[in-house]
C-alpha cells in the first residue's frame, strides 16, 4: 500500500480533526487510499504555528507537543484529487491534495522517504 509522510501535527489533522487538503510542491496522478506516515521531525515553532492555523480553521484542540505520535503509520485516507487552487481554509498551496475518509490506525513505527513509498501490509 502506498504511504505519505506528513509532518506533526498536520497529519494528526488529518485523520482526527477535518484537515481535508494536504499542501504540497508537486503534483500526483495517484488516487486512492494511502497510508499517512507522521514523519519524526517537528520543531516547537512548527507545532506552534500549525496549532495557531487549526484554531483559525476550527480543528479539535491539538495534543500536546510530546503526545504527538512521530515517525510511522497513524492512519489512513483517499487521495480524490489534486488541484491547483481549493476554498478549503486548509489551502496554502501551491497544490491542494483533497483528502476524505481519514480513518485513524494503531500506531505503526515505520522510517519515512519522501513522495509516496510503498509499505507491505498484511494484504501483500
Amino acid at each position: 500500500m502506498k504511504a505519505l509522510s506528513i509532518r506533526q501535527p498536520w497529519a494528526w489533522l488529518v485523520i482526527h480533526s477535518g484537515k481535508n487538503i494536504e499542501n504540497r510542491t508537486w503534483r500526483s496522478h495517484f488516487r486512492g487510499r494511502f497510508l499517512v506516515h507522521a514523519a519524526k521531525g517537528m520543531t516547537r515553532q512548527e507545532y506552534d504555528e500549525a496549532k495557531a492555523w487549526a484554531y483559525v480553521c476550527g480543528a479539535l484542540e491539538i495534543p500536546a507537543y510530546e503526545e504527538l505520535k512521530r515517525g510511522g503509520v497513524i492512519g489512513s485516507v483517499e487521495l480524490v484529487d489534486v488541484l491547483d487552487h481549493s476554498d478549503s481554509p486548509w489551502f496554502m498551496g501551491p497544490k491542494a491534495f483533497v483528502l476524505r475518509d481519514p480513518q485513524p490506525l494503531a500506531f505503526m513505527p515505520l522510517k519515512g522517504r519522501l513522495g509516496f513509498f510503498e509499505v507491505a501490509t498484511a494484504h501483500d
